[in-house]
């Protein structure tokens, strides 16, 4: 009988990791984080959070909006694969600051500002366009292509780019349509599990 490289699922392993160097310059995510943290106007999100004296503290919409943003571009849109996302993938837990929001919270969020996170994603990726970074390949937003070739996409007449950006919006408006649907698909089981339980 052959032999093999000894193996032990026993074992335990320290893996240091420095969230700051996950998030990368020339990467999707690193755009999405300075956008959001430097660029943006968040105020419209933070003025609707109200537990300035009583409630418990709320997460950051920044946060919420760098693990949303970042799910949606790997065409990921339920809010529990987004929730299981912060705690799996190394980049979304750096997006996230290592919090890990509870789905429902996530839910809450995209339903409650669904017209605003389309807007927000849509310049991301508008300016994700013009400083070529989504690029070399195709960028799907949940099963539309978007052509990565920004110099020839990118130029023409106002008109043109205008008609651009409104498919990209229209792409996202999609997506985040579906989300809700997904969502309410989930209450909906939650409840009937709830009902059997009893």
């Amino acid at each position: 009988m052959g032999r093999f490289k000894d193996y032990s699922y026993e074992q335990t392993v320290f893996l240091p990791i420095n969230f700051n160097k996950q998030i990368l310059p020339g990467i999707f995510e690193y755009t999405l984080h300075n956008l959001i943290d430097e660029k943006i106007d968040l105020s419209l999100f933070y003025d609707r959070v109200h537990n300035d004296e009583t409630g418990a503290p709320a997460y950051d919409p920044a946060i919420l909006l760098k693990i949303i943003l970042f799910a949606y571009s790997r065409s990921i849109i339920t809010s529990r694969t987004i929730a299981r996302l912060c705690v799996e993938n190394v980049i979304c837990m750096a997006l996230s600051a290592d919090t890990s929001p509870h789905y429902t919270t996530i839910a809450d969020f995209i339903s409650t500002n669904s017209k605003e996170i389309i807007d927000l994603f849509t310049r991301i990726l508008s300016v994700c366009y013009t400083q070529n970074i989504i690029g070399k390949n195709m960028f799907a937003i949940d099963g539309c292509k978007i052509s990565s070739n920004c110099s020839k996409e990118w130029s023409g007449t106002k008109k043109e780019l205008l008609e651009k950006a409104g498919k990209i919006e229209k792409a996202c408006s999609y997506l985040v349509k579906n989300i809700k649907k997904q969502t309410r698909i989930n209450i909906i089981r939650v409840r009937k599990q709830k009902k059997r339980n009893q």
